[in-house]
């Protein structure tokens, strides 16, 4: 289902065509924290997009974040855009992306607020491409998360993860309307956002964008994915470091939608194959050993297409090197899932956090060391 989805939705040609109506304003919202050796060409690809009328409002913590250097430098290099830079922030919750962004969304002056994350590089009609995907009744219109091109495993990791078991669940569950909102690349109309209380009224909560997404929702609006995917370009990329982050969003997920614990494993390849193996086996009489091998070869190669669909044609490493990062990423998924079952604490940047179920954060004070 996810790989039909995604030749039919996935790469269009963006209309570069005038068009008979003026395109809306949009303000983007940058928070940052901290730099890296790509943040720089990311936030510089902010100032050649194609789109008539926009303006790009960066958010920084603290003015003596390196982060400040850099974006300083990007305003001297491109006065014709219209930039700004936001320092310190606003406590309105716990999460600390809401807070760093909150003087920037009071401050924009546009009817479409697209909100970026720091690493995230976009292609010149990207914009054009998600403002293209609104409707009369669409609020939201996000980008599906991918990456970039990147030497080394742990980019093979990112691609192969991001490309097959993420793009599954995310072409998957917007097909059938399941919310599938991350936040790393979204526009918003600011009307519709502003029903639900505005940005400060997300500022309790740590998956801002899956609660932004289904109050927005549950008002009437729609929700549509991008053409193009959303490049993830970070400086720093590690086998650990990924694993951390998925860790983190498996706990997200078990605190926001419990049934996770129960489901998830079963949009894996080798927990669903053994559990399919055991069953033929026994109503069946199927040897199960063939069965869940030919289950995990089947699966492989559906990936392998899954990911040129994403890609968009063949990727940057060999086939062995995906069979590698595969079998990694599906032999790690399950205990991921483990790990972030066994503790619920979450850890972002130097914050520790523990949630509520039902997805409410509550920072937990650094312990002090003797």
């Amino acid at each position: 289902m996810s790989l039909s989805y995604s030749k039919w939705k996935l790469h269009r040609t963006v209309d570069r065509s005038p068009p008979e109506q003026p395109y809306p304003g949009v303000s983007i919202l940058k928070p940052l924290t901290g730099v890296d050796p790509n943040l720089f060409s990311n936030l510089e690809t902010y100032f050649t997009l194609d789109y008539p009328n926009y303006e790009v409002l960066f958010c920084v913590e603290n003015e003596h974040d390196p982060a400040v250097m850099l974006v300083n430098s990007l305003l001297h290099k491109y006065p014709h855009i219209e930039a700004q830079l936001f320092v310190g922030g606003m406590c309105v919750g716990v999460n600390p992306k809401i807070n760093n962004m909150q003087p920037a969304y009071l401050a924009a002056k546009h009817p479409l607020i697209l909100i970026s994350d720091a690493g995230i590089r976009m292609r010149d009609d990207t914009l054009l491409d998600m403002v293209q995907h609104l409707r009369d009744d669409v609020a939201i219109v996000h980008q599906m998360p991918f990456t970039c091109d990147a030497e080394g495993f742990a980019g093979v990791y990112e691609k192969v993860y991001f490309g097959t078991a993420q793009a599954r669940m995310y072409l998957g569950a917007d097909f059938l309307g399941i919310n599938c909102h991350v936040g790393m690349s979204s526009l918003i109309r600011r009307c519709a956002l502003e029903e639900t209380g505005g940005l400060s009224a997300f500022g309790e909560y740590l998956a801002e964008d899956y609660f932004m997404a289904k109050a927005v929702v549950s008002r009437g609006w729609r929700m549509r994915v991008a053409s193009l995917p959303a490049l993830q370009n970070s400086g720093t990329r590690s086998v650990g470091a990924l694993q951390a982050r998925l860790t983190r969003w498996a706990r997200l997920r078990i605190a926001m939608v419990p049934t996770t614990v129960l489901l998830e494993p079963l949009s894996e390849c080798l927990p669903l194959g053994a559990g399919a193996a055991w069953a033929a086996g026994q109503l069946f009489g199927a040897e199960p050993l063939p069965f869940f091998l030919v289950h995990v070869l089947v699966w492989f190669l559906s990936d392998w297409l899954m990911l040129r669909s994403v890609q968009n044609g063949s990727p940057p490493f060999t086939k062995v090197q995906f069979l590698l990062g595969w079998v990694w990423s599906e032999c790690c998924a399950p205990l991921v899932l483990a790990v972030a079952l066994l503790n619920p604490e979450i850890s972002w940047r130097t914050r520790c956090y523990r949630l509520d179920w039902g997805g409410r954060a509550h920072e937990l004070k650094p312990k002090l060391k003797f």
